[in-house]
């Protein structure tokens, strides 16, 4: 299915964002700052593109992600809550261009996992601690010319990501605190571990596997290894058709995407007792590369709110975010480009609604955006754009 192939992607390919305030916000409702991480090139350039690229947003307001300097290499960062940006380096990342450090995800202890890209562009899983020490980590049996990335940490420090196998077959993994890796392998087509939002507080863990004639089919691992699979109502049945998980909650709530049999892209949210709902956001294409959550990244908190991007029949990206109740409303960072490939890709929400992603601009470079979160509704936020909850 094309959207588990972008999954991939993206996932590979990585990007990069973060930090400045740019817009005054209003009590009226949820606004949207832009900010740019110091030291974020600002062209259109390989490895997605340069510029400041956020990925997830914890409780505390604390934001990570990735940037790409003018030089095209890759840098971790953290924003704290007060608007700071922090930038970090691996120990033994490259630094070529399209080399690296990345950080994809961050819990609510502050703890940030990702991945480097070494000097010969294997890669390599990255978590760092709040304290700021580095651990780079590979996964057993990992293929030593492609590697292996963290792509999701929960708040006990586990972390899951994907892996390339001896025969460059992707498949997931579940790293302990302590260093233990297990090996999620599903199917021999290949085992993705979603991104940014796929492990919870109680290890449960979603994603998707392709099984042998390439339809994927979405999974919800349990902590104990027992594995129960689930396909969307309205899934397709040919090749790169079907459903991949996208993103768990604290109470096993799970979004994600599925692709129909005339290869349309949708939106799913299957409850704890497996029941589904299927959604389409106001304005989504009927395209191939196009409709609700065609990227394959998608967030959903404990109280069910989703948030994720909508690909318009012009291919533009536009964020949108859905309420308990089923209301969807789309929003566009400021500044979003208009034109193909361009817009706003929203990818974490916290607990009190605040959405973090990126942008892409008129000239094909990122920026981060914060958008701000329920109680700014009523109180409005500080000066630097947090809200007490």
């Amino acid at each position: 299915m094309t959207h588990v192939r972008e999954v991939l992607r993206l996932t590979i390919l990585g990007a990069t964002l973060f930090l400045m305030p740019a817009l005054a916000l209003a009590h009226a409702g949820p606004s949207v700052i832009t900010f740019d991480a110091p030291g974020a090139g600002t062209s259109a350039a390989p490895c997605l593109s340069q510029g400041t690229f956020p990925y997830q947003i914890n409780g505390e307001g604390e934001i990570g992600g990735n940037f790409q300097d003018a030089n095209n290499v890759l840098h971790g960062f953290l924003r704290t809550r007060e608007g700071a940006i922090v930038t970090f380096d691996a120990p033994g990342a490259g630094t070529g261009p399209c080399q690296g450090t990345q950080g994809f995800t961050i819990n609510s202890q502050g703890a940030i996992a990702g991945k480097t890209l070494d000097a010969g562009y294997v890669e390599h899983g990255m978590l760092r601690a709040r304290d700021g020490a580095v651990t780079i980590f590979d996964v057993p049996g990992a293929s030593a010319s492609l590697g292996s990335l963290g792509t999701s940490i929960n708040r006990s420090g586990e972390i899951t990501g994907i892996y390339f196998d001896a025969n460059s077959v992707v498949q997931g993994f579940l790293r302990t605190p302590g260093g233990v890796v297990t090996t999620i392998n599903l199917a021999a087509g290949g085992t993705v571990v979603c991104a940014v939002d796929c492990v919870n507080a109680d290890g449960f863990i979603t994603g998707a596997y392709l099984d042998a004639n390439n339809v994927p089919h979405g999974f919800l691992r349990a902590p104990d290894g027992d594995i129960t699979s689930f396909d969307a109502p309205g899934a397709g049945t040919s090749a790169f058709q079907g459903t991949g998980g996208d993103g768990i909650n604290q109470r096993g709530a799970i979004v994600g995407g599925y692709t129909d049999a005339n290869n349309m892209n949708h939106g799913f949210l299957r409850t704890p007792d497996g029941s589904f709902t299927t959604f389409d956001v106001p304005g989504a294409g009927a395209g191939s590369t196009q409709g609700t959550l065609f990227s394959g990244f998608a967030g959903i908190n404990a109280e069910g709110e989703i948030t994720g991007a909508a690909v318009d029949a012009n291919d533009v990206s536009h964020g949108f975010v859905r309420a308990p109740d089923g209301t969807i409303t789309v929003f566009d960072a400021p500044e979003a480009g208009a034109g193909r490939f361009q817009g706003t890709f929203p990818l974490g929400i916290n607990s009190k609604g605040a959405i973090t992603g990126y942008y892409i601009d008129a000239n094909n470079v990122g920026h981060g955006f914060l958008r701000t979160g329920r109680r700014c509704q009523e109180d409005g936020p500080d000066r630097r754009g947090n809200c007490e909850e």
